[in-house]
Parts: structure tokens; sequence; C-alpha cells
């Protein structure tokens, strides 16, 4: 009853923390391998690996049509001495035709160990925003006249920012809450009464869980919601298999969005390769040749410990 409560309690303190926060629109880079990426949105996954992690991921969405978003994530992570305490950082470079975001954060987590299995993490996300947009670059009229109204150029702004999060989990399953930005960033440039709401307020919420089905079979279903005032609520779900420790294989859906499909080849204990290829279900889908993503993780262990099985987030 005391780890229920304390759980409970903490969640609580989070919800206060950020139930007066107000915002319009839903922009946060989205990941299709998700669960091998939570700490570009939540900070307490930082040292949950209990290893010096390392972890690039380019993401190419709507390929074929001009300007389609993409989104490069490196990151990276390990515990202290302590084990209790896990730092790293994030970088995200993500373009959507003539705008850029480049996204740099530090992340902190402290862990509490309810139990010998259930480890409760508390972290701070701090950082910048720096965003360009070219204005100048776009052509709206098939001639190539510009448009008078869209001249100019929003350059080098520079946006800070501060984020928490809560990741609770043992070696069978995990629950993430997050909220990576808590101040809500938006500008106004003179040139053509150009407006931007830069940076918006999300919330994610996040969990999984695995089941042997057989000594070489494991089930792993894991969601991830997320919630702005002002956007429709947004959520994946995917279900995923293990085979024989070394292979991942599975499906996703988001919700009026798309489905797809999601490998990954765990190499050795270290190195993991991962592939994921997401197809609309909108109004795009005759327009585009889908979406791919490609993740590359490389862990260094501060013991010479055997593990017994890869971890499973």
């Amino acid at each position: 009853m005391k780890i229920v409560d304390k759980l409970r309690k903490a969640i609580l303190a989070l919800l206060i923390l950020s139930g007066p926060l107000y915002s319009i629109g839903q922009q946060d880079p989205m990941y299709t391998q998700y669960i091998f990426n939570l700490q570009t949105i939540n900070p307490a996954y930082a040292g949950s690996w209990q290893t010096m992690g390392f972890l690039a991921l380019s993401r190419h969405q709507w390929v074929g049509i001009t300007g389609h978003p993409t989104t490069q994530t490196f990151s990276f992570q390990t515990p202290l001495t302590s084990q209790n305490v896990g730092i790293g950082f994030d970088v995200v470079h993500d373009k959507l035709g003539s705008e850029r975001r480049i996204m740099v954060n530090v992340d902190y987590s402290y862990r509490i160990m309810l139990n010998d299995v259930v480890a409760l993490r508390f972290g701070l996300k701090g950082g910048f925003t720096n965003y360009n947009n070219d204005l100048n670059s776009l052509q709206p009229y098939p001639d190539g006249t510009p448009d008078q109204a869209l001249l100019g150029v929003v350059e080098n702004k520079f946006m800070p920012n501060v984020g928490l999060g809560m990741f609770l989990s043992s070696s069978k399953y995990y629950l993430s809450l997050s909220l990576p930005r808590l101040f809500q960033n938006s500008f106004n440039e003179n040139t053509g009464n150009f407006s931007k709401m830069s940076e918006v307020r999300q919330f994610y919420f996040a969990g999984g869980v695995v089941f042997n089905l057989s000594e070489n079979i494991k089930f792993k279903p894991t969601f991830m919601t997320k919630a702005s005032v002002g956007s429709p609520f947004q959520y994946d779900v995917s279900a995923n298999f293990l085979l024989a420790e070394k292979f991942w294989i599975g499906g996703m859906y988001r919700s009026g969005d798309a489905f797809g499909a999601i490998a990954q080849w765990i190499i050795n204990n270290r190195f993991r390769i991962g592939y994921a290829a997401d197809f609309t279900f909108s109004d795009l889908r005759n327009y585009q040749k889908g979406v791919h993503e490609v993740m590359i993780s490389y862990e260094i262990a501060f013991t010479k410990k055997k593990y017994v099985s890869p971890r499973y987030f």
C-alpha cells in the first residue's frame, strides 16, 4: 500500500504542476519506434538503460512530396556511479518545407527503488529551440510568382524551455508520463503580418508490458497517447514479438493517421538496428510513398556482468 500511495502522490504532483497550462496546436516530431526513443519526450527515461547509451534516428515522412517532413535525432544517456542518477542530452533537427527547428536539451533523472525490481524515476529537461523559416523560398503560384504577404525570413529565434516527467519500470513493464515543454513559445513577425505558434505544450502518457509466450517468443503490446488543448487527441498502439531474443517484429496503428510495420535486429547486447514503415490512410495516401524510419543504438556497459536477456524498453 505504501508503494501505491507514493505513486499516486507523485502522479498527482505532476498533474497539479501542469494542470493550469494551456496550449493550442500539435507539432512535436512523431516516431514510430517511440518505445526506444522516449528520452526526447521524457527526461526521466535518461539512465534507464543502466548503461552508457547512444541512439540515432532518422525519419522521412510522406516521401515523394516536395518539402516533406524529416527528423533526425541523436540522444545520449548514462547513469552516474550511484546508478540512482541518470543524465543525458538529445539533439533533434526537424524540417518541414521552409521551416527548420534545432532542439537541444539536457536531461536529468533520479531513481527511487520501490522494491527489488520496480523503479520510479523523476526527470527534468532543460534546453532551447532554434527556429528558422525562409519565407522567400516559398512559391505558392505555379509560375513561381512570390506571394508578397510571405516575403521575409524568420531566423534564429532562440526559445528556451524546460520539461518534466516520470518513468515507472521493471524488467517486464513500464509507464511513462511527461510534459516535455512547460513554456509555450510564440512570436509575431511584422513581415506580411506573419505569425507563428512555434512551441506548444503536449502531454504524453505511454506504457507497455512483456509476456512470455514460449521459451523463444515474447509478446510486447505498447501504447502512447498525446494530448494538447485545441488539438485532436491522438494515440499509437503497437504489438511486437521478440523471437529468440534477437529479432523484434510487429505492427502499429496511429489514430487518424497511419498503420505500419516495425522490425529491430539485436545484433548483440550493445548494438541494435531498427526500421519502421508507416502507410497513411489519410487523403495524402495517393500522393506520397510512405514513411521510413531508421534507428541505430549502441551501449557501453560499466561492468562485465553477463546479460540474461536484452532490455525490452
